[in-house]
């Protein structure tokens, strides 16, 4: 799964509107969260660092909400955004979550695993065990 980085609030305009993941690397007003749903209406999450999470706007968490994009809090570690824009979920995260499911580990079990194994959030590694 791609994650596409967005540095500044002048890169919205700039973005695909086949964006599933978006990961805002700077603190988003409402402005910024409406002009990306409107620029990226197949969005499914939105990933921000967890310092600007708590500064998100009641109305804003709403609105995303009711068109069903989840928040998810994090950092891209490691992520060069001049070499690529974007940061990528590898496949061996995906076969981790598989491999404990057919063991029979619960989803709480599973999620504390890969938390610990992938340095991802929480919130994050439940979104992708969704997928």
């Amino acid at each position: 799964m791609k994650i596409r980085v967005v540095s500044s609030k002048e890169e919205i305009q700039s973005l695909s509107e086949n964006e599933e993941i978006v990961h805002l690397a700077f603190r988003p007003s409402n402005t910024d969260i409406f002009s990306l749903v409107v620029k990226c209406p197949g969005v499914k999450a939105l990933h921000i660092p967890s310092s600007y999470k708590k500064t998100i706007s009641k109305s804003a968490k709403m609105y995303l909400e009711m068109q069903g994009i989840d928040l998810l809090e994090g950092d891209v570690w490691g992520h060069r955004k001049d070499i690529n824009e974007y940061s990528e979920v590898s496949q061996s995260v995906y076969d981790r979550i598989k491999d404990y499911r057919n063991e029979g580990l619960s989803e709480e079990e599973i999620n504390e695993k890969m938390v610990r194994e992938t340095r991802l959030s929480p919130d994050f590694i439940e979104f992708l065990m969704k997928q």
